[in-house]
């Protein structure tokens, strides 16, 4: 036979509920307190992702999804139409300025449409995009302020640039701006489509034949139907939906597309690895574990204290489902009230907290995200938290039988029984029995207890592990480095010869004085050139051309007696203090400064984690390297052999190569195998590299540029010589520039202080977990005990005596817990730490006590003030007065289920 019984127990469930009005209110604030943790920490992070993005899209220059880049018009008509495609751009290219005053900035010219534009941040704040068939122009403010023209529409100006390697002076009529924004890498002058034709044909520039392989060809930006969740494999399937791919250059139909790497999905998706995968779910499992420990405690108390209650219901029928039902309502009820008021309270949170902590670092922008993300996960979070957290208390109400529950006291089981004891009882052993009473509640506050310490450790092991040296020691390798400003400039031109540090600049920088020591790199100005076997240069230029284009360029390669190709190849010229902060791989530098020899060093390639990539250059230790200086070229056609001469003499459309007529070879040996830091390199790659010193570099290339001047100076002399270097790079000789240490030690310590505020904000959260269930803990074994403590008075214990083995119970939990800390420290760390190495190459481990020992006095302390003063609260009533209180507790469970069942007792709830 079934009864209907659901709306029985949820009147059961809810007048349970109001005669309890002290623990919902106890229980609403953890599971609000727990809703406040998952929100504030989605917020922070929902926020610091939103921010980071903006940053990203400013310094990519756009927010468009992804885009198929070089393409013909043809291409670019077929594939506008996609179906997967939501919305598309069109961007070409035409040239650049480079001389002053746009030496330090990165100006294109070229032609957007209104969606490129706007994804490009280039939305006139004054008049409008240029229209067809005029001479106008729009640009942002910071370009105006270099031509020295005021924002006025319907001003002119004249600008010179670059049309892939034809000079072209046009005049433009403004027709309006935007403001400069300083993240933005790249500066844009946006004129019509047709005026971009016009300037191709008159500069003779065809798109799809430049040298540059860009100029003039139409580059589509898209945004995707799907969103940023796939972006690589979207625009795949657009390829693959037209026959085209982008996975090899060297296959037909290869077409090279561009993921906007500022959308932070793109990226996780694209190194979804297995190690990523467990480490967000540990993650998210830590999150929920948190919220766990907060309100399985509250629940366990619950039951606890209602222990009798759902006793005295078994005996009238109730099954062990229903009484698992019963918690399970009264959970969710609670959770109506908890979630929201946590909801609030945690955006609230996260959205005070996001700024400060955005501002511990560069390259974040300012955003407390409103997305709808935050609320959903917290809410879903919060309720499986709290649906978890009821679980085990639900089971344990459910198993307990009438009479077990009647005479209930904290860890009491009638199938658990103590053993005796041959010797005589203690205070602390006494303590140390009642901690084992309650295992599972032990476990519970112990770990919740460490965990905050674990975190904490952590936080200041992986902050303290940021290694200021190996981060900065990748973006610059002295205090202080100048060169030319278009050494620095992204998309430069190549190193030239009017690119040299003069003597001059360098006299002025050394009459500030405070200089301990320094050193030149000089660069190569002159033609060089190496020889290296087919088989190696095509391994080497297949990464970004065609086997056709490959077949072309061996074609058109000369060659000498031994059947090498000779190619291009980049010299250096080091003085010490350079030669100082290369990073020696094998061999030994010192070889190069022996007087007379004729020695060099290989540069080889390295990641973002300083591992050498070995198969970046051919020359191996001890190898004989021929440099072939050149000083006179001709040029011939390679297929009907006639012969050009100079290069003045070569026809317009002749096919040609040159081949070197007047040269020097000159033999070296490979002394040593090295990598170049970043800030003292060429900053561009394509050719093998080999490292001289000066002296034999000036010598054997009859040239003597000095493309860096890299310095360090004493700690007093630092922040004047920056202050030197700004203004003279600025007002004096603007057309050098300068990078400096404390540049990038700066953004060091803002990304350290961001870890440690992060990292300190969880700990706290958690740590405040950890109180509040070692004070419910203490709490709760105190009442339960009450009874038992009387009985202990009332044969001869002393008030003293109860407070000491209290005590003793507290600062048991605080020695456990740090016991624990200190294992999972010494255990995990060496391998947790392992895994954050091989993320963050400038990350060291280095083990640390420091936050254990700061934190158990604190312990301490809370494990001796706690149960003092939840005992004095308990002290007020009398021995007899507790132990009467017994007999009440029973009388009021036995009238409390008469009046939830209406006064009438049913003999049968269960169907």
């Amino acid at each position: 036979m079934n009864v209907s019984n659901g709306k029985c127990i949820r009147d059961l469930s809810r007048k349970s509920l109001r005669a309890n009005r002290t623990r919902n209110l106890i229980a609403v604030l953890a599971i609000a307190l727990t809703t406040v943790l998952f929100t504030s920490l989605f917020t922070i992070a929902m926020s610091i992702n939103d921010g980071i993005q903006q940053n990203n899209f400013r310094q990519v220059g756009g927010f468009s999804h992804g885009g198929f880049k070089y393409l013909t018009e043809e291409q670019f008509h077929e594939l506008k139409d996609d179906p997967l495609i939501d919305q598309w751009g069109l961007r070409r290219f035409v040239g650049m300025p480079s001389e002053v005053p746009f030496n330090k900035s990165h100006v294109e010219v070229g032609y957007s449409d209104a969606n490129e534009a706007h994804w490009m941040y280039c939305d006139p704040v004054e008049g409008r995009l240029p229209q067809e068939g005029t001479d106008e122009a729009a640009t942002d403010t910071h370009v105006l302020e270099l031509m020295g023209v005021t924002p006025e529409i319907g001003a002119k100006f004249t600008l010179t640039f670059d049309v892939d390697g034809h000079e072209t002076t046009q005049t433009f009529t403004l027709c309006g701006w935007w403001e400069y924004d300083e993240a933005i890498v790249a500066n844009h002058i946006l004129i019509p489509e047709s005026r971009a034709d016009a300037i191709l044909t008159e500069t003779g520039v065809v798109p799809g034949q430049t040298t540059d392989g860009m100029t003039g060809t139409y580059n589509m930006d898209v945004m995707l139907k799907n969103g940023a969740r796939n972006i690589a494999g979207d625009l795949d399937q657009i390829l693959e939906n037209h026959g085209y791919q982008a996975e090899s250059s060297a296959q037909p139909g290869y077409i090279h597309t561009g993921v906007n790497w500022g959308y932070t999905g793109a990226q996780l998706s694209g190194s979804m690895d297995p190690a990523t995968f467990i480490a967000i779910c540990a993650v998210l499992l830590l999150i929920i574990f948190t919220g766990y420990l907060i309100i399985y405690n509250v629940f366990q108390i619950s039951v606890t204290n209602d222990i009798r209650f759902y006793g005295l219901l078994k005996t009238i029928g109730t099954t062990p489902r229903q009484l698992r039902r019963i918690i399970r309502h009264q959970a969710l009820a609670l959770s109506l009230a908890g979630i929201p008021l946590g909801l609030v309270l945690g955006w609230l949170i996260g959205g005070q907290l996001t700024p400060v902590i955005v501002r511990q670092v560069n390259g974040v922008s300012n955003v407390v995200s409103m997305d709808p993300i935050i609320f959903a996960a917290s809410t879903l979070f919060s309720l499986v938290t709290v649906l978890l957290s009821c679980r085990k208390p639900g089971k344990m109400a459910a198993r307990v039988s009438p009479i077990e529950a009647v005479r209930y006291t904290e860890g009491g089981n009638l199938k658990r029984r103590a053993k005796r004891r041959a010797k005589g009882v203690s205070l602390f052993s006494m303590a140390w029995a009642n901690l084992g009473r309650s295992r599972g509640k032990t476990a519970v506050t112990v770990l919740s207890l460490s965990l905050a310490v674990v975190l904490l450790t952590v936080t200041v092991t992986f902050t303290q592990g940021f290694d200021m040296d190996k981060y900065v020691s990748n973006f610059t390798a002295s205090d202080f480095i100048v060169a030319d400003a278009g050494q620095f400039q992204t998309g430069g031109d190549a190193y030239n010869d009017e690119m040299d540090v003069t003597e001059d600049v360098i006299a002025a920088i050394d009459a500030q004085g405070g200089i301990t020591g320094g050193g030149l790199v000089y660069g190569k100005t002159s033609a060089a050139l190496e020889f290296v076997t087919e088989e190696y240069y095509r391994s080497v230029w297949s990464r970004w051309n065609t086997p056709e284009q490959l077949d072309s360029m061996v074609h058109f390669k000369d060659r000498n007696e031994e059947g090498l190709l000779a190619d291009r190849v980049q010299l250096y010229g080091m003085e010490q203090f350079p030669l100082d902060h290369l990073t020696v791989l094998e061999g030994d530098l010192s070889k190069l400064s022996e007087p007379g020899g004729r020695y060099v060093a290989a540069v080889y390639s390295d990641d973002d984690y300083g591992r050498p990539e070995l198969g970046s250059h051919w020359a191996r230790l001890g190898d004989t390297v021929t440099i072939r200086y050149v000083e006179e070229y001709e040029y011939y056609n390679p297929d009907t052999g006639e012969v050009y001469g100079p290069w003045e003499n070569v026809p317009d459309g002749a096919n040609w190569v040159d081949r070197a007529v007047k040269y020097r070879d000159v033999e070296y040996e490979v002394a040593a195998l090295v990598t170049v830091p970043m800030a003292l390199s060429y900053r561009y790659y394509g050719a093998d590299e080999f490292i001289m010193n000066d002296q034999t570099f000036i010598q054997d290339t009859g040239t003597d540029s000095v493309m860096y001047y890299a310095f360090d100076t004493t700690d007093e002399a630092n922040a004047a010589t920056e202050s030197f270097l700004a203004d003279y790079t600025e007002n004096v000789n603007p057309q050098f520039d300068y990078e400096s240490k404390s540049t990038y030690a700066a953004e060091f310590e803002g990304m350290r202080s961001m870890f440690l505020l992060l990292g300190g904000a969880l700990s706290g959260i958690v740590g405040l977990v950890g109180v509040l269930n070692f004070f419910n803990a203490i709490l709760t074994g105190i009442i339960t005990r009450k009874r038992e403590m009387a009985v202990l008075q009332s044969i001869g214990m002393t008030g003293k005596q109860l407070k000491t083995m209290l005590v003793c119970e507290g600062l048991l939990y605080a020695l456990s817990s740090v016991l624990l800390s200190l294992v999972l420290a010494v255990v995990l760390g060496p391998l947790a730490f392992s895994a954050l190495q091989s993320m963050f190459w400038f990350f060291t481990y280095r083990f640390t006590l420091a936050p254990i020992l700061a934190v158990a006095p604190v312990f301490a302390l809370l494990g001796a003030l706690v149960p003092l003063a939840v005992y004095r609260s308990i002290s007020k009533h009398t021995v007899v007065e507790r132990l009467r209180e017994s007999d009440r507790g029973h009388n009021h469970t036995t009238g409390q289920l008469l009046r939830l069942c209406g006064g009438a007792v049913p003999l049968y709830i269960s169907p």
